[in-house]
């Protein structure tokens, strides 16, 4: 389908028709994979739509992605918020016009700041499982060749046909999150860090290699994932404030690993050599489990934070 701001628009009729007249969100959420739980911060009352009812909206068939909207309060303050419990992907066959064009109709009903989360491999070796990344820069690898959300014909409703992308990661919103962190670490006592990152996008579904983990380090990437870039270029591209928060989910494998002729001579067997070979080895289902433990974590600190934007009102 030919994303044109007629769709866009037709798609936010469509969700207005759903909604209370008078309700406008001012604050979008993302859920990564197994952060969908993060719901539990809308509060009452709330309204969902699943993904399939939207004209135009891609459905995610990746387990972790609940596939609906939904709609309420977030806060002391009530703050009008959406949320997406889960998105679509590139490498699930979607294009990048089509994964993003949420983003284009959550603007277009009125979102002003963009909470994205995601799940993500640790390059850094100061990164452990668990830990939380605010993100500051990106590199987009399939934007450098060409596969980018702004391709095509320029929607000039949104924004201009080139924009800078140096101010991606809104500055007052990272100090937010940052504040936020340390007030709520006084309430609790948590093994968690947070840390400020790169993130590398990459195209996926499969994790990556050795060998590209340690390019994308010596390149200066302190974390990488298969999302959330596309969402913050079209969401700065529709004038959306953009704040990124990473879940370390699993730390990638950096070590060369074992040569097959610095082992010929040694008695190794089978067994042996297939359990070298996955030492470390990342999967779908540690994944899901580490964004399940950390949920409530990410949950209060996201809370926290639309609270202080909140107050600035």
């Amino acid at each position: 389908m030919a994303i044109t701001i007629e769709s866009i628009r037709d798609a936010v009729g469509g969700l207005k028709a759903l909604l209370p007249e008078d309700f406008r969100p001012e604050i979008g959420i993302i859920g990564g994979s197994g952060l969908s739980a993060l719901e539990e911060a809308v509060e009452e009352p709330r309204w969902e739509v699943p993904y399939g009812k939207i004209k135009g909206f891609p459905v995610s068939t990746v387990s972790g992605h609940a596939g609906k909207l939904v709609f309420g309060h977030v806060g002391n303050e009530k703050t009008p918020t959406v949320m997406m419990a889960g998105r679509a992907h590139y490498y699930e066959g979607h294009e990048l016009q089509t994964a993003t064009f949420p983003i284009r109709v959550l603007a277009l009903l009125g979102m002003k700041i963009l909470i994205v989360t995601n799940a993500a491999g640790g390059l850094n070796s100061t990164y452990k499982v668990g830990d939380v990344v605010v993100l500051h820069d990106h590199i987009n690898f399939a934007g450098l060749s060409g596969v980018n959300p702004l391709r095509g014909p320029n929607l000039d409703d949104f924004g201009p046909r080139f924009i800078a992308l140096s101010d991606a990661y809104d500055l007052e919103l990272r100090r937010a999150a940052h504040l936020a962190w340390k007030d709520i670490s006084k309430e609790k006592l948590r093994q968690m860090a947070m840390h400020e990152g790169v993130y590398a996008f990459v195209g996926g579904p499969n994790y990556e290699t050795r060998a590209e983990c340690r390019m994308l380090s010596m390149l200066g990437a302190d974390l990488v994932g298969m999302s959330t870039v596309p969402e913050i270029i079209v969401a700065r591209h529709s004038g959306v404030r953009v704040l990124a928060i990473s879940l370390v989910t699993n730390v990638a494998v950096m070590d060369p690993g074992p040569r097959g002729d610095a082992i010929l001579l040694a008695e190794t067997d089978e067994t042996e050599l297939s359990e070298m070979l996955k030492e470390g080895e990342a999967n779908h289902e540690d994944v899901l489990e580490a964004s399940r433990h950390a949920a409530q974590e990410i949950k209060a600190l996201i809370v926290r934070i639309v609270e202080v934007e909140a107050s600035k009102r």
